[in-house]
C-alpha cells in the first residue's frame, strides 16, 4: 500500500519505512488491556511520515487523499485505548517534530500539536504560568495527544477537564479533502474534534489556557483504612482555601506495587499521593490531623525536582508500576455519582476486595469534587470483566470502558452528531484513523 503514495510525496520529507520501526510506531499502551490486546497486537501501518511544517502536513494529506490512503495521526503514543493504532494500515503521521512554542501570554500559549507538555511548561514556568492540566504521561506525551485522546488528570481537581469550555481556546485542523484546507476552530467549536482521536481532522496547533505556576509540594499521608483515606480526598478537594494539585488515593496493596516509594507506605495502610501547593501547606497539615493521617513523606518543589515524581505513581501510570510487578492486573475507570459520605464506593471497595483494588482520583464535574476510580482488577477471562462492569453500571456508577478502541464505546456512550458531520464535511472519503468513530460506521 506504501508505494503508490510514496511516488506522490516530496523527497525531503522525513519518512520511516524500516518495518522494525514502523511497528514500533504503530502501537501505544493498549496491552493494559487484554481484551485490546488480541484484538490490535497485530495492526501495523505501511509508513511513518514525520512532518516538521504545517505545510508538509498538507502535502501528506492530498497525496493520502490522492491514493486513498488511511492516515493516522499520533504524538508519542502514550495512550491506553489503542487510539492511534492504524487498524486499516496506511500511513502514520508522527507530529513530534512539529513541536514549537510559538507565544505565551499572561495565560494562554499558542503551540504546534507535537509539543511536549513538559516542553511547554519549561517555557511557561519562567514567565510564572503551567498548562492547567496533565496526564500522569506528562514527560513524554504531547499537547495534541492529549487533546485528542485524553480527558484530564493532574490539574483536574482545580480545573475540571479537557471538555469544559475554557479549557482549550483554539486549533488549527488540516482537511482530508481533495485540496486539504486549513480551518481555525475557536470558542465551542473546539469540541468538534476535541477527544475524537484524530477522526475527523488533523490538529496543527492549538492555544490553550495556562495556571499559574505554584512551587507544588509532593506529600503523602498514609491512612490505616481505606474509606478514611478516600473521605480525606473529599474533605481536601471540597477545601477550597487549599491550593492543591493531585489527590491521588490507594488501597492496599496497591502502594505495595510501588517500589520507589517503599519507604513511605508501611505495609497495610491506604495511601493518598498528593501535590499541594508550598503556601497552602499549614492548613493542610491542620486537615490532616483531623483526619487522622500520617504523613510519610513530604518533599519541597525543589526537592521534588530529583528522583521519582510523585504524580507518575497516580493515575494510569498506577496501572503501569502494578502491571510491572503483575501483569494479568487490568484496570476499569470509574465515574462515580455526587455523594460526600461515599457509600457506593465504600460498597464497591467491600463487594470485591482484592479482585478490584480502589484507586480514586479526584477532579471537579461542574464544579463539585467528584471521584473518579482506576480500579486495578485481577483478570481471569473478558466475560469476568464484563460481569464487574455490568455490576457496576447496574448500580449506578458511570464506567468509561478502556477495553474498547471504538470512541463512543469508551467514554461517552452516546454518538457525537457534531463531530459525525463534521467529519463529513472535512474528510469525505473516511481516511482518517479509520474503524475508531462508530457513528461513521454506522452512518455508511
Amino acid at each position: 500500500m506504501a508505494s503508490p503514495i510514496l511516488s506522490l510525496l516530496p523527497n525531503n520529507l522525513d519518512l520511516i519505512q524500516d518495518p522494525t520501526q514502523v511497528a514500533k510506531l504503530s502501537k501505544d499502551y493498549y496491552h493494559f488491556s487484554p481484551v485490546l490486546t488480541a484484538q490490535l497486537e497485530n495492526k501495523v501501518a505501511d509508513l511513518v511520515v514525520r512532518p516538521s511544517t504545517e505545510a508538509e502536513v498538507i502535502q501528506v494529506a492530498k497525496a493520502c487523499v490522492a491514493t486513498k490512503t488511511p492516515l493516522t495521526v499520533r504524538g508519542a503514543g502514550t495512550g491506553n485505548y489503542g487510539q492511534c493504532i492504524p487498524l486499516k494500515g496506511g500511513v502514520i503521521l508522527d507530529l513530534s517534530k512539529l513541536n514549537r512554542v510559538k507565544w505565551v501570554k499572561p495565560g494562554l500559549a499558542c503551540v504546534d500539536a507535537g509539543a511536549k507538555l513538559a516542553a511547554i511548561d519549561k517555557i511557561t514556568r519562567g514567565q510564572g504560568w503551567e498548562l492547567r492540566m496533565v496526564p500522569s504521561t506528562y514527560r513524554t506525551a504531547t499537547i495534541g495527544g492529549f487533546i485528542g485522546g485524553g480527558s484530564g488528570g493532574i490539574g483536574s481537581i482545580t480545573y475540571g477537564q479537557l471538555a469544559d469550555r475554557g479549557n482549550l481556546h483554539a486549533v488549527r485542523v488540516v482537511t482530508m479533502e481533495d485540496e486539504p484546507r486549513i480551518l481555525e476552530l475557536r470558542g465551542d467549536e473546539v469540541q468538534k474534534v476535541n477527544h475524537a482521536y484524530g477522526t475527523n481532522g488533523i490538529i496543527t496547533e492549538l492555544e490553550i489556557p495556562l495556571g499559574p505556576a505554584y512551587p507544588w509540594a509532593e506529600v503523602i499521608v498514609t491512612f490505616d483504612n481505606f474509606m478514611d483515606a478516600a473521605r480525606f480526598g473529599y474533605t481536601l478537594g471540597e477545601a477550597d482555601g487549599i491550593i492543591k494539585k493531585l489527590i491521588s488515593i490507594h488501597a492496599w496493596p496497591i502502594p505495595s506495587y510501588f517500589a520507589a516509594l517503599q519507604d513511605a507506605l508501611p505495609e497495610g495502610k491506604a495511601a493518598a499521593l498528593l501535590m499541594i501547593s508550598e503556601s497552602s501547606l499549614e492548613p493542610f497539615n491542620e486537615l490532616v490531623k483531623t483526619a487522622g493521617g500520617t504523613i510519610t513523606y513530604q518533599k519541597t518543589a525543589e526537592e521534588a525536582k530529583k528522583g521519582a515524581a510523585l504524580a507518575e505513581f497516580t493515575w494510569n501510570h498506577t496501572t503501569l508500576h502494578a502491571r510491572n510487578v503483575d501483569d494479568s492486573l487490568t484496570y476499569l475507570q470509574t465515574l462515580f455519582p455526587y455523594d460526600t459520605n461515599m457509600k457506593l464506593i465504600e460498597h464497591m471497595y467491600q463487594h470485591f476486595g482484592d479482585e478490584a483494588m480502589m484507586h480514586l482520583e479526584f477532579f471537579r464535574v461542574h464544579g463539585q469534587v467528584c471521584p473518579a476510580a482506576l480500579q486495578l482488577v485481577r483478570y481471569t477471562n473478558e466475560a469476568r470483566l464484563n460481569e464487574i462492569i455490568r455490576y457496576h453500571e447496574e448500580q449506578g456508577a458511570f464506567i468509561a470502558n478502556p477495553h474498547t478502541y471504538i470512541l463512543e464505546d469508551g467514554g461517552r456512550k452516546q454518538i457525537n452528531e457534531t463531530q459525525v458531520a463534521f467529519k463529513a464535511q472535512i474528510d469525505p472519503y473516511g481516511l482518517l484513523n479509520p474503524g475508531k468513530m462508530r457513528g461513521w460506521l454506522e452512518r455508511l
